[in-house]
């Protein structure tokens, strides 16, 4: 038994479960259906979509899609420690101020940007400091400007110039409204995850235990208190997780309303229909989940410098040896 149980240990996870165990007083027990990312692939920034597919991938596929002609969408999710910041594209991007401004006047006090601007700071590790006091210096996580832009992007952005568009010096200055280079998580060059950051130094913590290969099924709930999780091992084994204090969700926006409704927590109507008994009647539990959509446009480029040639060895050796070349790209530059 530990004070707190996080469920999943991913971009989200891994923070909380590290936050927590700062005080030594607490115990703090984490759950992860993947283990360490110790592919080499997942250093690399351009080679990130290595990963797609494979044993640190969930590999999920949406349902069909009514205003795309009924075609379903693979959909990418991090299984590992340290979740999907170990195969995502690491851009370090905040919201723009108006969202969070809204939250904050539709009642969620404490949440406008300016409340949350220090959180975000505490998070980070900007190297070199910009310089206009928008970003942290002493965080763990490490933010950087890319070491060695592709020509096409600085093309871009010199595009972005000719016809009037403001520069701004990053997007995160709470209005994004403009162009600028984009800030990734990366430590000279090199992937730098909620793992990295968070949970691999909180993890000599005598207070905090790590269970890896251990997928939650359903939360346990005793007299209207969440008091454990159940899990299934990689062999089908179940395996229970009981807290003093809390449960905490957080295997991402996908997993964490399943695990709800499997525990009876969700749409009355919808658990009925797969025999699940309601714990508590919750309609909202698994619904209005929208994510933003991506349009590629295919164009020739008459100069060799795209991602064709970054698995050729000369590439390969300029990164290792320089962290720079074409495997230095996040790709989504």
């Amino acid at each position: 038994m530990a004070d707190y149980v996080v469920v999943g240990g991913g971009s989200a996870g891994a923070v909380v479960a590290a936050r927590l165990s700062e005080d030594p007083g607490t115990s703090v027990t984490l759950i992860e259906a993947g283990g360490p990312p110790k592919q080499m692939e997942v250093g690399i920034p351009a080679a990130f979509s290595k990963l797609f597919k494979g044993p640190l991938d969930w590999d999920l596929s949406t349902v069909p899609q009514p205003h795309l002609d009924g075609r379903e969408l693979y959909w990418p999710r991090g299984r590992a420690l340290g979740g999907s910041s170990v195969i995502n594209a690491m851009m370090w991007v905040r919201g723009h101020r108006a969202d969070y401004d809204a939250w904050r006047d539709a009642g969620c006090d404490g949440w406008g940007y300016d409340d949350v601007l220090p959180c975000f700071q505490r998070a980070e590790h900007r190297a070199p400091d910009s310089g206009d006091g928008a970003h942290g210096t002493r965080g763990p996580l490490h933010i950087q400007d890319h070491r060695d832009p592709n020509p096409a992007t600085l093309a871009f952005l010199a595009g972005c110039a000719e016809i009037g568009l403001e520069r701004k010096p990053h997007h995160n200055t709470g209005d994004n409204e403009g162009y600028a280079p984009t800030i990734v998580n990366e430590k000279r060059g090199k992937r730098w995850s909620t793992y990295d950051g968070y949970l691999k130094p909180a993890m000599r913590r005598p207070n905090l235990e790590v269970l890896t290969g251990l997928v939650v099924d359903r939360v346990l709930v005793d007299g209207g208190r969440a008091v454990g999780v159940r899990c299934v091992d990689e062999d089908g084994a179940e395996r229970v997780v009981t807290a003093e204090r809390e449960v905490i969700l957080a295997a991402g926006a996908v997993a964490s309303p399943t695990i709800l409704q499997r525990s009876g927590i969700g749409d009355p109507e919808l658990l009925a229909e797969h025999g699940i008994d309601v714990v508590v009647g919750a309609t909202e539990v698994g619904r209005n989940l929208m994510d933003h959509l991506m349009c590629a446009i295919v164009v020739s480029c008459p100069e060799p410098i795209t991602l064709v040639d970054a698995e050729k060895p000369i590439q390969l050796a300029k990164y290792l040896l320089l962290r720079k070349g074409l495997l230095s790209s996040n790709v989504g530059e």
